[in-house]
């Protein structure tokens, strides 16, 4: 695998797909529409995340998001990989658990969803769900959802996928344990920077053991405040985790930068993911709305060695090629980003040939 990630890093402006929601998985279950969406995205060399897979039927909080956790599920990814392949594309599956960013609606007998504490989630800007105030997972239950994380890193390999990502990030079930703004636990798994990242350490530790250090990611979003989940002290947390992955050895660590606040939102920031970055031992994958230029600069000053794209790459199935010839940019439809057709604002966007 880290020859695959040499050749992504020389050949192919270090451009990688970031994972993207899609919501075009209906039941939970990959559709044949993502072989083209992923093909379409793939360059030889190139890596792609997959959008984030459920690890169990507990983990969701969205409509018709893909899911890992079932024969089905994994039989239905099989033919996507391949394709991604085919083309001689690198192929990571991002699994995830959404916590509390859920209601009873995506839960297994109605039941509330879970998370590190019991504080409920106010409505977000841009995200038609309701959510359930949620239930305090019990200490004696944390192992379970670690297995979840296992099992789903095993299916990923099953299906073919060269590795997972593992979401530590945006708000969701992992890093609801990392922030102290969610984080009010007074067990083993709260209060102190060591025991709130306690969980997410156990998840990669058994997802290593499962699959190989060399084919685990993770993404994290230390200075973020998405989903209500913020942390005093961003900057320690971050080198802490940093400092933490590199005791497993793990292929990549892909951070959000700081200047993301949350999703979609850009600002000046005077922090910096660069203290991180070196304290990491492995590949630097960073993302936050970057453009050409923006992520060739962090790239030639040191501050990452993959760039990971969203919205860009929605849009520009060609990516990496527009990039290396500095051509024009499809603009992308950001209300076609999550509906459900199978072609529009999904396998619709042209490729350069084809762009008047």
């Amino acid at each position: 695998m880290l020859v695959f990630i040499i050749y992504v890093l020389v050949v192919f402006c270090r451009v990688v797909l970031a994972p993207l929601t899609r919501q075009r998985s209906y039941g939970n279950v990959p559709q044949p529409h993502a072989i083209l969406y992923y093909s379409q995205r793939t360059s030889n060399g190139g890596l792609l995340i997959a959008e984030a897979a459920g690890v169990s039927d507990t983990a969701q909080g969205y409509p018709d998001t893909p899911g890992i956790w079932t024969t089905e599920q994994v039989e239905a990814w099989k033919p996507i990989v391949d394709a991604v392949h085919a083309k001689g594309g690198v192929f990571f599956c991002q699994i995830w658990h959404v916590g509390r960013v859920s209601n009873t609606g995506f839960q297994p007998n109605g039941q509330a969803p879970i998370s590190s504490s019991d504080k409920p989630l106010t409505p977000q800007i841009g995200i038609d769900v309701e959510f359930t105030p949620p239930r305090r997972l019990r200490t004696d239950e944390i192992p379970q959802i670690v297995n979840d994380f296992r099992l789903a890193a095993r299916n990923a390999i099953e299906a073919g996928f060269d590795g997972v990502e593992i979401l530590g990030a945006n708000g969701y079930l992992l890093d609801q344990f990392m922030k102290n703004q969610v984080n009010d636990r007074t067990d083993e798994y709260g209060g102190s920077l060591e025991n709130r990242c306690r969980f997410s350490l156990e998840v990669v530790e058994a997802v290593v053991n499962e699959i190989g250090a060399d084919n685990v990611g993770i993404r994290l979003s230390p200075f973020a405040n998405c989903m209500e989940s913020g942390d005093s002290d961003p900057k320690a947390l971050g080198l802490y985790m940093a400092n933490s992955l590199n005791k497993y050895g793990i292929l990549y660590c892909h951070m959000v930068e700081p200047r993301m606040k949350t999703v979609g939102e850009k600002c000046a920031c005077p922090h910096s993911l660069v203290p991180i970055g070196k304290a990491f031992n492995g590949t630097f994958i960073v993302a936050g709305g970057f453009d050409r230029e923006d992520g060739n600069n962090a790239v030639a000053e040191g501050r990452a060695d993959l760039i990971a794209f969203g919205r860009w790459f929605f849009a520009n199935p060609d990516l990496p090629k527009r990039f290396e010839l500095n051509a024009p940019l499809n603009k992308y439809n950001g209300e076609t980003f999550c509906i459900s057709d199978p072609v529009i604002g999904y396998t619709d966007y042209p490729f350069l040939e084809t762009t008047a």
